[in-house]
C-alpha cells in the first residue's frame, strides 16, 4: 500500500501536528539555484528521504509547479512514490538501491537508474529484451568517495557491453558523487575526484561512445563550483532553503559583495496546538522522573506530540516553542507523545492556541538549527526523521 493510497483512505480526523510548505519560498529557491547554474544544466530535484522530511507527494507537485521535471531518489520504493504523483513529462532517476526483481518495473515505466556493478548490465539486458523496451542507465564512476561506483577496469568492460547492446540499453549518463564538497578544506579531494571523472570521460570519448548526460554536482558544488555543473546537477538540501554549510554561504557572500543575504528561504513550518493548561504548585515535579522541579508556581501548557512524532528528546529542559509570538521553554522530559512548556510569562493562553515548533510566529522564529545545536543532529537528519503521517499542506 503506497502512502498516496493511505492519504486517500485516511479518516477525516486531525493529526496532533501539521506541516506547512511555502510555494512562494520554494519558487524563490528554484530561481536562485537556476541563476547559479545557468540555463544549460538540467536541474534534478533530489526528493529522497521523503523529500528531506517535507513530504514526497506534496513536494513533487510543488516542484513541478516551479518548472522542475526531473527527480532523483535513493530507491525504487521512492521512485514508485514519485511515479504515482508526477506528470507524464517528468523523469525519475534512482541513485541507489534497485533490487533485481524491480528492474522490470523500472524499465516498463521508463525509470532511469544507476548501475555501479558490471554484472547488473547483463540482467538489465535480459529484461529489456524480454519487455521489448529500452533501459536507461547511468554508469556511476568510482572517483574517490568509495561507496558505490565502477573502477576504470570494470568501466571499460561496461562501455564495451553498452556499445554492443545500445539497441536495448541507453547510456543515459555518466555520474559520480563528490565526497564533501560543502567544506572548502576538502577542495583538494574534490579536485582530485573531478580529475578522475575526466579520465572516465576521456575513455568514453576515445571510444566515440559518450553518455547523453554528464553529472557530478550536488547542492554544495552547484552553488559554489561552476566547473562541476556539466549537463545536469542534482540539488537536494538547497531546494528546501538550507545552505549546505557555512562555507558555501560565506563564499556566496563574497561573490555578491554583501555581509548578509537571504536568497534561500525555508519553505517548512511545523505547528500544533495547546492541548491543556494547568497550574503547577511550587516544589512539584513536571513530567516523568525528577528532571524538572518547579522552583516557583508555574503555569504550563501541554503540547500533544513528542519523540514518536520526530520531536527530539534531546530538547528536554532545553528547547522552546512559540506561543503568542513569545518563547515558551520546555519543562521536564519530552515524552513519546506529550511535553510541557512554561507559559507563566505569556498572558491569556487558551486551549487550542497555535504553537509553532519550527517556523515564524509574529516577530519570532525557530529554525531547525535550534534543534540540531542541542541534539547534535544534522539538519537533514532531523528533517528526514519526521513521520510521513504528519499532514503536509501547501501555503502561499
Amino acid at each position: 500500500m503506497t502512502r498516496k493510497y493511505q492519504e486517500l483512505t485516511r479518516r477525516n480526523v486531525r493529526h496532533s501536528s501539521r506541516i506547512e510548505l511555502s510555494q512562494s519560498n520554494l519558487k524563490k529557491n528554484i530561481n536562485f539555484i537556476k541563476k547559479k547554474i545557468g540555463s544549460h544544466p538540467i536541474l534534478s530535484s533530489v526528493v529522497k528521504a521523503n523529500a528531506y522530511g517535507h513530504g514526497i507527494y506534496t513536494m513533487v507537485k510543488m516542484l513541478e509547479k516551479c518548472g522542475i521535471n526531473h527527480f532523483s531518489v535513493a530507491s525504487a520504493f521512492e521512485a514508485e512514490e514519485v511515479h504515482s504523483v508526477c506528470s507524464e513529462d517528468s523523469t525519475i532517476m534512482i541513485m541507489g538501491i534497485l533490487y533485481d526483481e524491480d528492474i522490470p518495473w523500472a524499465i516498463e515505466n521508463d525509470i532511469e537508474f544507476y548501475v555501479f556493478a558490471l554484472p547488473r548490465l547483463k540482467l538489465v539486458l535480459e529484461h529489456a529484451k524480454r519487455l521489448n523496451k529500452k533501459a536507461y542507465v547511468h554508469i556511476e564512476a568510482e572517483t574517490g568517495t568509495n561507496r558505490t561506483g565502477m573502477t576504470i577496469p570494470f568501466y571499460r568492460k561496461a562501455l564495451t557491453f553498452l556499445k554492443e547492446h545500445e539497441e536495448h540499453i541507453a547510456f543515459q549518463g555518466l555520474c559520480t558523487h563528490l565526497g564533501g564538497a560543502e567544506t572548502l578544506a576538502n577542495r583538494f579531494r574534490i579536485d582530485q575526484q573531478i580529475d578522475r571523472y575526466k579520465e572516465f570521460l576521456a575513455i568514453a570519448k576515445k571510444r566515440k561512445f559518450m553518455p547523453k548526460l554528464r553529472h557530478i554536482s550536488c547542492s554544495a558544488s552547484a552553488l559554489s563550483m561552476p566547473d562541476t555543473h556539466l549537463d545536469m546537477v542534482r540539488v537536494g538540501i538547497a531546494t528546501y532553503g538550507f545552505w549546505p554549510s557555512p562555507d558555501i554561504y560565506y563564499q556566496h557572500l563574497q561573490q555578491v559583495g554583501k555581509t548578509k543575504d537571504s536568497p534561500l528561504r525555508r519553505i517548512f513550518s511545523w505547528k500544533t496546538d495547546v492541548m491543556d493548561i494547568k497550574v503547577v504548585p511550587k516544589g512539584e515535579f513536571i513530567g516523568y522522573g525528577t528532571a524538572y522541579q518547579a522552583a516557583t508556581e508555574k503555569h504550563i501548557a501541554v503540547i500533544p506530540l513528542g519523540y514518536s512524532n520526530g520531536y527530539p528528546r534531546g530538547e528536554s529542559n532545553r528547547g522552546y516553542v512559540l506561543i503568542h509570538g513569545r518563547k515558551a521553554r520546555i519543562l521536564g522530559l519530552i515524552n513519546m507523545n506529550l511535553f510541557m512548556v512554561d507559559i507563566s510569562h505569556i498572558p491569556n493562553v487558551q486551549i487550542g492556541d497555535e504553537v509553532v515548533l519550527i517556523g515564524k510566529q509574529k516577530n519570532m522564529t525557530i529554525n531547525v538549527s535550534s534543534f540540531t545545536n542541542y541534539t547534535q543532529l544534522l539538519n537533514t537528519e532531523m528533517m528526514s526523521r519526521l513521520p510521513d503521517a504528519i499532514p503536509r499542506r501547501i501555503v502561499r
